[in-house]
């Protein structure tokens, strides 16, 4: 619309340079140029005559916008600037004159919004280890990006938000949490600290994988496989953390949090956005780099040495991104990574630059 305007200005300037002026009226010449004709001598025109042909020329040839030449003669010189305005050959000003209505302003945003990820993060994830998913949903738009391709990946301690929403689903009664004083002490622990000792006993107290994978039908999630074993041969660790999902079952997840939901009543949500947004300081990385402070950031981090010898490291972040004009969910899954802070550093990097760009 900025440039449209701009141009439309351009050309109402071009057409009030005078020209206009002089196709409203003609010398009275007639008589002289059908002599002049006549004899064969047209080449011989006096000043005026010259300036009245030109004028006339201005009008365009027949046709030209459904106009007949000369259509300008005998209007106001504001009619003959606006029909100068739509005979202009420019591109641009052609393509305003046959423009649908504006849209609405969540549509023009819908519209206009550049990919998050783009060609940058592409870029630097191609000089990175390891396998990275990701996803973003715009919550103003409802837009959504995904970046990646590959088979649902270890979910490590993102699980545990999985883990409390079946808890909240099935407690949950009227305005409350419905959750009990030790309910509410494993929920803290689990998401602020991921402590995964109370992990285990909330996965026991919801009824384990069988009730996590009716809740997740219910929440949207069609790609999410919780694990069979909690204490799995081989593994040192609990084998919750080997439920697997993809970026988009995590936005799923997260949307029953922040949107209304039919499985999640808003005391369970407001809870949970509560505990995600008090996680302790040192597990506030993922999802939040470059982040201000003082924007709203809700958000559970993962990670897992997948074989034991640290060198194939699982790590994720999910959450909710609030503030500064922006608000949208994100969720990043990455395995192969190196080290633990290999697959930290690559998370912040990757976050830092959809911050920038859903600005």
């Amino acid at each position: 619309m900025v440039v449209r305007t701009s141009v439309s200005g351009a050309r109402g300037r071009h057409a009030g340079s005078g020209r206009s002026g002089r196709s409203g009226s003609r010398p009275p010449r007639a008589p002289i140029r059908v002599v002049l004709v006549a004899l064969g001598a047209c080449a011989v025109i006096a000043g005026g005559t010259v300036a009245g042909l030109a004028a006339m020329g201005s009008g365009g040839p027949a046709g030209t916008n459904g106009t007949p030449a000369g259509a300008i003669s005998g209007t106001s010189d504001r009619s003959a600037a606006a029909r100068l305005n739509a005979t202009s050959p420019a591109p641009v000003p052609s393509q305003r004159a046959q423009s649908s209505p504006a849209p609405s302003p969540r549509a023009t945003a819908a519209a206009g919004h550049r990919n998050p990820f783009g060609t940058a993060a592409a870029s630097y994830l191609s000089g990175r280890a390891g396998s990275v998913l990701a996803a973003v949903y715009d919550l103003r738009t409802g837009r959504s990006w995904h970046l990646g391709q590959g088979p649902p990946q270890a979910e490590a301690s993102i699980v545990k938000l999985d883990v409390l929403e079946t808890l909240l689903a099935e407690r949950a009664q009227g305005d409350g949490t419905g959750l009990s004083a030790s309910d509410r002490t494993l929920a803290g622990q689990m998401i602020e600290d991921s402590n995964n000792d109370a992990a285990t006993s909330l996965w026991y107290a919801v009824g384990g994988a069988a009730r996590i994978r009716s809740f997740n039908a219910r929440a949207g999630l069609t790609h999410t496989a919780p694990s069979s074993c909690v204490v799995c041969p081989g593994f040192a660790w609990p084998g919750w953390g080997l439920t697997t999902t993809t970026p988009d079952d995590q936005i799923a997840l997260l949307r029953q949090l922040v949107t209304p939901s039919s499985v999640l009543p808003q005391a369970a949500r407001e809870y949970a956005l509560s505990l995600m947004e008090d996680v302790t300081p040192s597990q506030r990385w993922g999802v939040s780099g470059g982040v201000p402070a003082q924007v709203t950031v809700a958000l559970k981090n993962g990670w897992l040495p997948l074989h034991g010898t640290g060198s194939d490291w699982q790590i994720n972040s999910v959450g909710w991104i609030s503030g500064s004009g922006r608000n949208y969910l994100m969720a990043v899954l990455s395995t192969g990574n190196p080290s633990e802070q290999y697959g930290i550093d690559t998370i912040d990097a990757l976050a830092a630059t959809v911050w920038q760009r859903m600005g």
